[in-house]
């Protein structure tokens, strides 16, 4: 097994160097640090990774993002494979249209989203789910079933984490990676509960399978008391990540209901297991320890946690309405951590000699997108490129890491002409962005905030370091199981 994975890896990097032999550049996406190409001399592997516009956009070549030819720097940025550490970073709801919309109104149009357009390599995969009933594809996918994909490996129907269209478990790549004696970390802007964190820890049947209550109610298969592995949040517990960081704390008040810590809350039943439990940013950046004896639970919302900026919500009847600015939610306190800052203490605790897997998740992009609210979602976005940032800072110097960043599934937002004589479907907002002129902003799929739908498109996947290659082109979802848990090495059998 171990010499089938050796052998794959020599295929797959010989056929990513020919790939970058007839020209990758057509591949590459815009992006870059805010001085733009050329000028702060950002480079990462050889590659020059600074992608903004710096000229007049107006005029002959001012609006280009590459100062030079790339087929030779990105061939030589994908020599080295076998990463010992991988850093997965998840946009919940963001595919292209979420991106231009984040970069036109924080960046500006010839501007870059810092770390994310920052990925040398390049690709789209398919997120398509299956329908459990005909088992055929279902076109539009929602997070429990795409995270299931990449998580697991394996296709299957909405509102699934982690088990196939027959409701059998499929181990995770934490999971796998945890067994194979890596750090792990699983670390979101929402419920810890919630499918795109549950993915990487839980098997259960219906994604609101939060707690014992919901379990016995929504997925009773699942449950302890019926010989099943229980809870997302009890599974949560069990699977142990070394460190963990989201929302989702009115679950833990709930009672197990069997097994061996029946009669005790989830809380309780954390604190017998041994886990850290911190409650605030202060508490947070106070950590200086997370392994298997002194586990990290961080849980800083009863619910999901509040986005950095304030509704916006769209409104009927296209753009006959003032422009308006994004401001800062005044319910995002300093109590709690920004996603950036919780991937750095993750990544700071998780670092160690044999190497981690790092699950990261901005959740709310999607969230926002659903309640037609672009400053929340552009808010969202801005905490996603954080983020991202921050691994790259860390891959940057650590060259043995691998960091993808993509989105689970498209979603429904779209930038528009602000034109006040054309008919608009749906919701629309008009934003006053970096360049000055309104950004209008439609949800068409429905009349109604908080009901806007997922869409089918494809979504970008980006990436850089060790393994990059494999983004490349058009992949599935499920893909990047195979390819992280071949760069990092794992026997995916093992216990």
């Amino acid at each position: 097994m171990v010499q089938n994975r050796l052998e794959t890896k020599k295929i797959r990097r010989a056929g990513a160097l020919t790939v970058a032999a007839i020209g990758l550049s057509a591949l590459l996406a815009g992006c870059g640090s805010d001085s733009g190409p050329g000028v702060d001399g950002d480079t990462a592997a050889g590659v020059d990774i600074s992608r903004a516009a710096t000229g007049d956009v107006t005029a002959h070549g001012g609006a280009r993002r590459l100062t030079e030819d790339q087929t030779q720097a990105i061939a030589d940025s994908i020599q080295q494979t076998g990463a010992k550490n991988v850093i997965l970073v998840i946009g919940d709801g963001t595919a292209n249209q979420e991106l231009t919309l984040a970069r036109d109104y924080q960046w500006g149009a010839g501007g870059q989203i810092p770390g994310i357009d920052q990925l040398p390599l390049t690709g789209d995969y398919t997120t398509y789910s299956i329908n459990k009933d005909t088992r055929k594809p279902d076109y539009t996918t929602d997070s429990a079933a795409s995270g299931t994909g990449w998580a697991t490996g394996t296709k299957t129907y909405n509102g699934a984490v982690g088990v196939d269209v027959n409701g059998k478990p499929q181990r995770s790549i934490l999971e796998i990676a945890r067994a194979n004696g890596l750090r792990t970390g699983d670390v979101t802007t929402t419920e810890l509960q919630d499918a795109t964190p549950a993915v990487q820890v839980a098997h259960v049947t219906q994604r609101k399978c939060y707690g014992p209550k919901e379990t016995a109610e929504k997925c009773p298969e699942n449950a302890l008391e019926n010989g099943g592995a229980g809870s997302i949040t009890e599974q949560l517990l069990a699977a142990r990540p070394d460190v963990t960081f989201g929302g989702g704390w009115a679950t833990f008040a709930q009672t197990a209901t069997a097994g061996e810590y029946r009669g005790q809350t989830l809380e309780a039943q954390a604190k017998s297991r041994g886990y850290q439990i911190v409650r605030s940013a202060d508490e947070m950046n106070a950590l200086d320890e997370a392994n298997q004896d002194k586990p990290v639970l961080g849980v800083f919302a009863d619910g999901n946690l509040p986005r950095i900026w304030d509704k916006a919500t769209a409104v009927p009847g296209g753009v006959k309405q003032p422009a308006v600015k994004c401001a800062d939610n005044p319910a995002f306190t300093a109590a709690t951590p920004k996603l950036g800052d919780m991937t750095r203490k993750a990544i700071d605790l998780l670092d160690n000699d044999k190497g981690f897997f790092l699950q990261v998740e901005s959740g709310s992009v999607d969230k926002a997108n659903h309640d037609a609210d672009p400053c929340g979602q552009i808010g969202e976005t801005v905490q996603l490129s954080d983020a991202v940032t921050a691994a790259l800072d860390f891959a940057k110097k650590q060259k043995d890491t691998l960091v993808i960043v993509t989105g689970d599934h498209a979603h429904t937002s779209q930038i528009v002409e602000p034109d006040p004589e054309l008919p608009m479907p749906g919701l629309t907002k008009l934003l006053i962005g970096r360049d000055g002129d309104p950004i209008a902003v439609n949800y068409g799929t429905s009349l109604v905030p908080g009901e806007e739908q997922h869409t089918g498109g494809q979504v970008r996947i980006a990436a850089y370091g060790p393994g990059a290659a494999n983004v490349v082109g058009l992949t599935d979802q499920t893909d990047p199981f195979f390819y992280i848990t071949d760069q990092l090495g794992l026997d995916r059998e093992k216990k």
